[in-house]
């Protein structure tokens, strides 16, 4: 098997999800999120882009529900014994497929959790669920289940975020020599990505973010390639990845002289992510961490430039993005602890003067300080 870590931190993992079930008196939880059954199990596919389902029982017991194609794929990449196909045809509803499967699993009339928010179930296939289950039994929310329990890293699982990091300095240092006039985004993509891959690490969940010029304002990723000018700017955001398990950073690297302007957004954009450091320890908030961010630009005058989230919590994840939660975001009141990996950006995009700085990086939580898992520094890069 390829599994990514020992049986016994799944075990470990499935006795927290059965503590958690138990407290909610669930019966069951239905779980369509890839992410949370990697966590729980190590399949790894992008099979849930179709309709799969991992049905966990509160005796520890699992079954996955998936298609003939993702058969080996579970058997080979995790710990699921039990597996049921449902046929591909036409006019096929898996949701009856399920339905009949919770009944021989003797589970009619029981009270059943479902992981409704995730892309791993659409709202298409979500409305042919209810239509089966309201009368089967008591059926519940229970999408957060497993990702707050995902929100809290193991010693196995920091290992695999530090190594991730480690895989994100190296497609930096990869793409700085060729950040220059006259540079290809496109070379600059390449060389970064290649550099994960000739780590050991794997592809991202979402696009790296790349943009030069005005596209360095944007903050998804674009098709369409330019190359650097003699002044320019360039917006980078990416993550390695190592095992499905991500550790971001954000740059807007320079080329040719500082602009007063681009100055000016540095600084700010440095201090507020020192506050941000600051403000990331236990006793504070994942809305305390966000209004230290903002306090800090709105004394930079700069609170029109700002977005209004500055991170959200990384780990495991799969297409179509890296984001996890909890964000950092006015109000939020999840409490920082230790042995969180959480991603903070600083990001100011200037419209009026088509102006762009961006400053972030991953951070493992403690007792105290956060630690950085970058290797470098948060000076300015001009090239």
């Amino acid at each position: 098997m390829a599994l990514h870590f020992e049986r016994s931190e799944f075990d470990a993992r499935r006795d927290r999800l059965l503590i958690e079930m138990a407290e909610k008196k669930l019966d069951a939880v239905l779980l369509f999120a890839q992410e949370s059954m990697y966590w729980l199990t190590g399949y790894d596919t992008f099979g849930f882009c179709f309709f799969q389902c991992l049905v966990v029982k509160a005796d520890g017991s699992m079954v996955l529900l998936t298609r003939s194609a993702d058969l080996r794929q579970a058997r080979h990449t995790s710990t699921i014994e039990n597996i049921v196909l449902w046929t591909d045809r036409q006019g096929a509803n898996p949701a009856i497929d399920l339905r009949n499967l919770l009944n021989d699993l003797d589970l009619l009339g029981a009270r059943i959790g479902v992981e409704y928010d995730t892309h791993g179930l659409t709202a298409y296939n979500g409305r042919r669920l209810d239509e089966q289950l309201q009368t089967f039994g008591q059926i519940a929310d229970a999408s957060g289940i497993v990702g707050r329990l995902r929100l809290f890293k193991s010693p196995a699982e920091i290992a695999k975020a530090e190594k991730a990091a480690n895989l994100s300095d190296d497609a930096l240092d990869a793409a700085l020599p060729l950040i220059k006039q006259g540079g290809d985004e496109g070379l600059i993509l390449a060389a970064m990505q290649g550099a994960v891959f000739a780590g050991g690490g794997d592809y991202p969940a979402n696009e790296y973010i790349i943009g030069s010029g005005a596209d360095a304002l944007l903050c998804r990723y674009k098709a369409g390639r330019r190359k650097l000018t003699k002044n320019d700017q360039l917006t980078l955001e990416w993550a390695g990845v190592f095992h499905h398990y991500h550790a971001p950073m954000m740059r807007t690297v320079l080329t040719g002289k500082v602009s007063k302007r681009h100055q000016e957004l540095f600084d700010a954009s440095r201090a507020a992510l020192l506050a941000v450091e600051k403000a990331m320890t236990p006793g504070n908030t994942f809305g305390d961490v966000f209004d230290a961010h903002a306090r800090t630009l709105e004394a930079h005058n700069l609170t029109k430039h700002r977005l209004n989230a500055c991170g959200y919590s990384v780990g495991a994840r799969f297409t179509p993005s890296w984001m996890d939660m909890p964000m950092f975001y006015q109000g939020n009141p999840e409490p920082i602890a230790p042995n969180m990996t959480l991603f903070a950006h600083m990001i100011i995009m200037d419209s009026e003067t088509e102006t762009a700085m961006t400053l972030g990086r991953t951070y493992l939580t403690t007792e105290s300080a956060p630690k950085p898992l970058s290797r470098h520094d948060l000076d300015l890069i001009v090239q």
